[in-house]
């Protein structure tokens, strides 16, 4: 079922198969701007997912977008590589961990 919300998508995150998240190490800060946007930090570690509301942490990444943006990506209606290529992402530090959300969000 598609996402229409941000909190939508924060809940599937958090509701993830533990499988999914093996191998996955991180903190990353979503900074949303637009409608329903704002900055939501996603800690994961040993197998768990952890989302909070603002910045709780110190992130290895930072990606900025706007929410419907994010929202059309985890939808897979949005390429995130075209996407950053157009400069409608924009990441800050390990593009690495960046590049492995991918398999997360969608």
């Amino acid at each position: 079922m598609a996402a229409t919300s941000v909190q939508d998508i924060i809940q599937r995150i958090t509701g993830l198969d533990p499988s999914r998240l093996t191998g996955f190490t991180g903190v990353v800060l979503f900074d949303l701007s637009g409608e329903g946007g704002g900055k939501w930090t996603l800690t994961i570690s040993e197998g768990k997912a952890k989302v909070e509301e603002g910045q709780t942490a110190t992130p290895n990444v930072t990606l900025s977008m706007n929410a419907d943006d994010f929202v059309a990506m985890a939808n897979g209606q949005l390429n995130p590589v075209s996407a950053f290529m157009q400069g409608k992402i924009r990441v800050t530090g390990d593009m690495g961990l960046a590049m492995r959300l991918q398999s997360i969000l969608t």
